[in-house]
């Protein structure tokens, strides 16, 4: 907090915002308006692309290495740490790279993922489990071809919970130079330039929701039998 001004004083200006150089002598990124859309057209292949890219990969790589692990206390512990902290202890210990980011964000979908495919393959009807076995099937084809299908619903919830929490957690992650969405906001944030940290907000909610609307489709796509049971 600064030093109150002596009365009688001047009060010195509030800091005015740095703005970017590109998009030249455009009026709208000149005045600093609220959004300028010619500049976030003309910025976003060389600005906001490579970004978008990288936040894409930062949410695979964190839902995709997922597996049942005796550890689910120990991932239940790290779920309750705050994510700034969480990158900040990790850097200590990795170093600033996105391997660092990957640790921290896989925790968190660890948790989510493995609780709702354990509670996904519990629900199980204990008469398909008994009819499976009537059939003949091996415990691995019982899994395969009942189990997972039957738990595929309470799965696809968690993996659309984790997707889209990743992708806000990622955000963060350019905190500790991880790259993604989060650097645009960053930058916006501290330039104070405001379309820029707008435009990055708004496409990492846009890549949230179009994540999650996908997963919804593939869950319908993986699961027609419970289409079929709504209307009946």
């Amino acid at each position: 907090m600064s030093a109150l001004a002596p009365f009688g004083s001047t009060p010195s200006p509030a800091p005015t915002p740095v703005i970017p150089r590109f998009g030249g002598g455009q009026s709208c990124v000149v005045q600093n308006q609220q959004f300028c859309g010619s500049w976030f057209v003309d910025n976003f292949g060389s600005r906001f692309a490579p970004r978008l890219v990288e936040h894409i990969e930062l949410t695979a790589i964190a839902v995709g290495v997922w597996f049942e692990t005796p550890f689910s206390l120990f991932s239940a512990f790290l779920y309750t740490i705050p994510a700034l902290a969480f990158f900040e202890l990790m850097v200590q210990v990795t170093g600033i790279n996105r391997f660092t980011a990957e640790i921290a964000l896989v925790s968190y979908t660890l948790l989510i993922l493995f609780r709702n495919a354990l509670a996904g393959l519990r629900a199980v009807p204990p008469d398909a489990l008994e009819a499976a076995q009537a059939m003949g099937l091996s415990r691995r084809q019982t899994l395969i071809r009942v189990e997972l299908p039957l738990a595929l619903p309470p799965i696809m919830a968690g993996l659309r919970i984790a997707t889209v929490t990743t992708i806000s957690l990622a955000t963060v992650a350019a905190y500790i130079g991880a790259g993604g969405l989060g650097e645009p906001i960053f930058d916006g944030i501290q330039t104070g330039f405001k379309t820029e940290f707008i435009a990055a907000g708004v496409l990492a909610i846009a890549l949230a929701l179009v994540a999650d609307a996908l997963l919804v489709v593939a869950q319908r796509l993986l699961t027609p039998w419970a289409r079929r049971a709504r209307r009946a």
